[in-house]
């Protein structure tokens, strides 16, 4: 597979602008004007359009680092700029029209999909990314022992939020908005191993490479981790997407992105050390190389568009479950409509 995504695409080149030679005539303007109509006839609107591309440095986010520094993006011809976002404001920036295209955990993608987020997933890109994180001697060693506790999270919409509430909810754990049986309650993401070492919470969910660092630093236990436990190891966690206004009016250019990502989602599998030695050494992600390369090497970055739309219709229905997205919401309709196949792509 992997073979076959890094081959298959090659790059391909831009058509010219110049116009077709004509044949002699009288009337020197006559041959001009027909040479030139004929020039923009041939133009391609695309040969000079700039990708807007957000990243916020994660370490997840490796595929779009690589697609930079390994060249995917130059070989497709497409041209691209990066804009760094702060945490949380993606989709705030896709509304904005400041960005055209970027990588997103999935999950937290669901809701404002439903609300109008006009993006189109073109591709999943890796599994992982989710802990929940306890103290060794707290006691909690199964999702029932949740029952009365309180969770730390960054943010209600972020992912780990909705990967721990719907371990919860897989294993009988009430966490619907009615009637609770876990409190989840808001932190920055810096003060979250804090706040369980103080006793504020009893629990934390973070995504990684913070929730690996934390349990390092702090001798937390890892309780809940996407990328190794059943059945979520397998499930698509990242993905990469397009503005819908791209997809329609610049197929090619949103072909070439999600070729160009696949492309390094597959390069990120194969070469992991390397990765995570480059995300450091030029400032894409923070933390230690060693340490990242650990945590990449739990996460599988063979690129699927199948798996990420097989695990939009699992979560969809669960955020549903737990009254994280509005019960009149058509959950297949939603799934359809929220992702794009593109020509010329070595979908799996």
């Amino acid at each position: 597979m992997l073979a076959f995504i890094i081959s298959a695409c090659s790059s391909q080149k831009t058509p010219s602008n110049t116009p077709e030679s004509t044949k002699e005539q009288a009337g020197a303007t006559e041959s001009l004007a027909t040479s030139s109509t004929s020039g923009q006839q041939k133009a391609d609107p695309d040969q000079d359009f700039v990708l807007k591309i957000g990243w916020g440095g994660s370490l997840c986010e490796a595929p779009l680092h690589m697609a930079v520094e390994k060249g995917f993006f130059e070989q497709e011809g497409l041209k691209v700029e990066l804009i760094k976002l702060a945490s949380g404001t993606t989709f705030d920036a896709v509304t904005a029209g400041q960005i055209d295209a970027g990588f997103s955990l999935l999950a937290s993608m669901i809701q404002p999909l439903s609300n109008g987020l006009p993006v189109k997933i073109t591709t999943g890109l890796h599994t992982g990314c989710d802990k929940v994180l306890v103290k060794k001697d707290s006691g909690i060693k199964s999702p029932k022992d949740f029952i009365g506790k309180k969770v730390g999270v960054s943010s209600y919409t972020a992912s780990p939020y909705i990967y721990a509430k719907r371990v919860l909810a897989d294993n009988g754990v009430n966490v619907t908005v009615k009637n609770p049986e876990v409190e989840f309650v808001v932190y920055s993401s810096a003060d979250l191993p804090l706040a369980l070492e103080n006793g504020a919470v009893d629990a934390i969910a973070m995504n990684d490479p913070s929730a690996t660092i934390a349990a390092r630093e702090n001798d937390l236990e890892v309780i809940f981790d996407s990328a190794l436990d059943e059945p979520y190891k397998d499930q698509y966690c990242c993905s990469a997407f397009v503005r819908e206004n791209i997809a329609r009016e610049h197929p090619e250019i949103a072909a070439k992105y999600t070729r160009a990502m696949q492309k390094a989602s597959a390069w990120v599998q194969e070469n992991k050390d390397e990765v995570a030695h480059i995300q450091v050494e030029n400032k894409w992600v923070a933390g230690d190389a060693k340490v990242n390369a650990e945590v990449l090497k739990t996460f599988n970055y063979i690129p699927s568009y199948s798996k990420a739309y097989e695990i939009f219709g699992i979560v969809a229905p669960q955020l549903q479950k737990v009254g994280m997205l509005d019960s009149d919401v058509d959950v297949k309709a939603l799934q359809e409509n929220s992702f794009i196949l593109l020509d010329n792509i070595p979908y799996e």
